[in-house]
């Protein structure tokens, strides 16, 4: 671990050498989505972990990249950041400008949700699934960040109104399969009180499969791997599908 206070580095596996040679292999890739899923793929089988955010309502946020190991919004984090970024510079620099509300770093800033992303960097990323979805998509009105129980998921932070878009996944046919485009961020919709979506991944076209690249907390994974997407989501309430501009 390096940096100092406001900024905590990890880079884990990588260097700022490699990472910025990752950045020029990429650099020719015109197409945003297929920039963001060769971005993403040498980091197929990084290690799930938990929790590597420094920052609370009571404890003072840093600036984190900690590429040793990911979670699920985390690993998204970083690979949206990557795909904006030219250098190793730049990376940390968009790492801020992706994770926290106009670059701030503060817990309060934070995009703890994953619609905030459509909301808040709204430049740079929208939400697709009304318009994939047409006339199967549902609507419901949420309070993100307010339990059942009236009690918060993250303490301190206030409940937000938000109306939530998501496409049940009994409705995903060939057609909204087919609307899909390679790199977009797919989140599973859920259905619980107070939040958006349960986990979240991207979406990638590899020859004629359609897979899901998510950091797993399931214990047959524990890491960053790709599934069959249409396997994956089945049985599961929805998605919700924002797409990198």
């Amino acid at each position: 671990m390096k940096g100092k206070k406001e900024i905590s580095i990890n880079l884990g596996p990588w260097t700022e050498a490699s990472l910025e040679g990752l950045l020029r292999a990429s650099s020719g890739i015109r197409d945003t989505g297929d920039r963001i899923v060769s971005l993403s793929r040498p980091f197929i089988g990084t290690p799930y972990r938990e929790s590597t955010l420094t920052g609370s309502a009571s404890e003072p946020e840093v600036l984190t990249i900690d590429l040793a190991g990911v979670d699920c919004f985390t690993f998204i984090d970083y690979i949206e950041a990557l795909r904006r970024a030219r250098s190793f510079e730049e990376f940390t620099a968009m790492v801020r400008e992706v994770r926290y509300r106009s670059g701030i770093v503060a817990y309060s800033n934070r995009n703890h949700f994953f619609t905030d992303w459509s909301v808040f960097n709204a430049g740079s990323v929208s939400d697709v699934t009304g318009v994939i979805g047409g006339e199967k998509a549902r609507s419901v009105r949420k309070c993100l960040n307010r339990k059942e129980d009236g009690t918060s998921f993250l303490p301190g932070m206030p409940p937000v109104e938000r109306d939530i878009t998501y496409l049940p996944s009994g409705h995903v046919d060939k057609a909204v399969l087919d609307a899909l485009r390679n790199g977009d961020y797919i989140g599973i919709y859920s259905p619980q009180p107070g939040l958006d979506v349960s986990h979240v991944g991207i979406l990638v076209r590899e020859d004629t499969s359609l897979l899901l690249r998510h950091a797993s907390s399931a214990q047959t994974n524990r890491k960053v791997v790709d599934q069959e997407f249409s396997g994956y989501i089945a049985g599961k309430p929805g998605i919700v599908v924002l797409r990198p501009k």
